[in-house]
């Protein structure tokens, strides 16, 4: 008997998850936040009163840093790409992003991954300083392969887990994410930010997604606002300007939606 045919691609050449119906339905136990910088991820160390892992789970020589613990019936890690070993910065961008979410789900086999972190948003769109947003789908701005099918391959879209019902409780904004390896924005980010009709733009969310969709973990993603990208000042400056306070406003996004998810199913949410 011949193989039964393989299920039509979605239209709009977006990926989704395909979680079994058991699992849509089981509570919600292990989660895991990919944070990309040390200074976003310590508030919320502090408030589900996590612990530092001492023996990582993850290969030796990496930076990556586990803080973990139990917080209202929930297995709680967040994951740090941690510090450059050359330049003790916080190891921030794609390559770190996709590397620690791998390590992370074969260690820890999560229900639910969170990438939590800062964006940069457009005010064209709405954005402003503080906002707080779930990203409906993400996609790359800086892949470009002029090739038929290579092209949509390079802008990588896909979807974050849906989550209707926490969105309207909690209030959050909705919009779409792009992602890219550079802080500024050159004129051809500039285009396929457009093309991708992006409300925010960040340095990992869609190496987050393109991981946790290749191993068939629901993803969602909590991005608050540091700059406007499309706005009068020069991004690096408003980014470090803003970042102590609205890494505050994130800290409390994310603590509101774990609460949220206590006691929940993927299909609660």
């Amino acid at each position: 008997m011949a193989p039964p045919p393989p299920p039509p691609p979605n239209e709009d050449n977006s990926i989704s998850h395909d979680s079994s119906s058991n699992d849509q339905h089981r509570p919600i136990s292990t989660i895991v936040i990919i944070i990309a910088m040390q200074t976003e991820a310590l508030p919320l160390v502090d408030a589900f009163q996590l612990t530092e892992d001492t023996n990582p789970l993850f290969p030796k020589g990496t930076p990556w840093v586990r803080y973990y613990g139990s917080y209202k019936a929930l297995n709680v890690n967040i994951i740090w790409p941690g510090k450059d070993a050359v330049l003790g910065v916080d190891s921030v961008g794609t390559v770190s992003a996709s590397l620690v979410t791998y390590a992370a789900i074969q260690a820890l086999q999560p229900d639910l991954l969170i990438n939590a972190g800062t964006a940069g948003g457009f005010k064209a769109k709405g954005a402003c300083i503080g906002d707080v947003y779930v990203a409906s789908e993400v996609a790359f701005h800086d892949r470009r392969i002029p090739i038929p099918v290579f092209d949509l391959y390079g802008v990588g879209l896909r979807r974050g887990c849906s989550t209707p019902n926490l969105v309207k409780e909690l209030d959050f904004k909705v919009g779409k994410l792009s992602t890219g390896d550079s802080l500024d924005m050159t004129p051809q980010d500039e285009a396929s930010i457009l093309a991708n009709d992006a409300v925010i733009k960040d340095m990992e969310g869609a190496a987050v997604a393109y991981v946790s969709d290749l191993l068939k973990v629901p993803v969602m993603f909590v991005k608050a606002v540091t700059d406007i990208v499309d706005g009068d000042k020069p991004t690096s400056e408003e980014f470090l300007q803003n970042l102590s306070a609205v890494t505050v406003a994130l800290g409390k996004a994310v603590t509101q939606v774990v609460d949220y998810i206590s006691g929940k199913s993927l299909s609660d949410l």
